[in-house]
């Protein structure tokens, strides 16, 4: 069952009302369909300094994002098994709260990806498995921080900003130039990290659905349900990317 949302995190921006994330959904799809009409008569913008300046910030907000999450689950002792949300307003519930809503606000950042694609002319970037990803991120990490800020939710959150270090690492190395080609070698590693995470997560939460642990059924099941998406377009990705790529 799904909860009630919760009191300490509805005040706080963007999460009372699902009419902000919308809008900007809405947005975000409306730059995705009109942005290459846009571009089409246009020289691709370079945008070096900005794309470095970027994935540099995104790199620090993932380590800052996942040493909170590390810091708090331990320091809290939670469980990896089954871990309740702390509604309370102690100091470690309420700094497990934050670095979610800083994680799910990293993913309104996040939508900045396909729009420097878009302005670079890099159309073959924005896949159908880029703008889902961006965009049903949005949505489940609005309804994790209105619903459970923390418990369960901790994990995926914690996996996916050490994830994300090496990611926004990969892409300051890329965006300093064709000079930094040789040294990206480890892409098709990075591909292989996100999907152990990808099934990491889905076994977390695959395994609550058949113990008690009082963590809402309703929100580990939907967790499942997308993790399972997630393995199949990146694994479809990974076969046309690096195997039928190769061949």
């Amino acid at each position: 069952l799904f909860c009630l949302s919760d009191p300490r995190t509805d005040p706080w921006p963007l999460v009372h009302s699902p009419l902000p994330v919308t809008l900007l959904f809405a947005f975000y799809l409306f730059v995705v369909a009109m942005g290459p009409f846009y571009m089409r008569q246009r020289k691709p913008l370079k945008l070096r300094g900005l794309l470095i300046a970027y994935n540099l910030v995104m790199m620090a907000l993932s380590s800052y994002m996942f040493y909170e999450f590390l810091v708090t689950s331990v320091l809290d002792n939670y469980s990896y098994l089954c871990q309740p949300v702390d509604y309370s307003q102690s100091e470690l519930g309420m700094r497990m709260a934050r670095v979610c809503w800083w994680f799910f606000f990293s993913k309104t950042i996040e939508l900045l990806d396909t729009v420097f694609f878009i302005l670079r002319k890099k159309q073959e970037q924005v896949t159908f498995l880029h703008v889902y990803h961006h965009g049903t991120m949005l949505f489940n990490w609005w309804s994790g921080v209105k619903y459970v800020p923390g418990g369960q939710a901790f994990f995926i959150g914690m996996l996916n900003s050490f994830v994300h270090i090496f990611m926004y690492g990969y892409y300051a190395l890329a965006s300093l130039g064709p000079q930094m080609h040789r040294y990206l070698w480890w892409k098709r590693y990075l591909t292989i990290m996100q999907l152990c995470q990808f099934v990491a997560i889905a076994a977390h939460s695959s395994y609550n659905l058949f113990t008690e642990c009082p963590f809402p059924d309703g929100f580990n099941a939907a967790v499942f349900l997308y993790i399972l998406s997630l393995i199949a377009l990146f694994l479809h990705f990974y076969y046309r990317t690096y195997i039928r790529g190769k061949q």
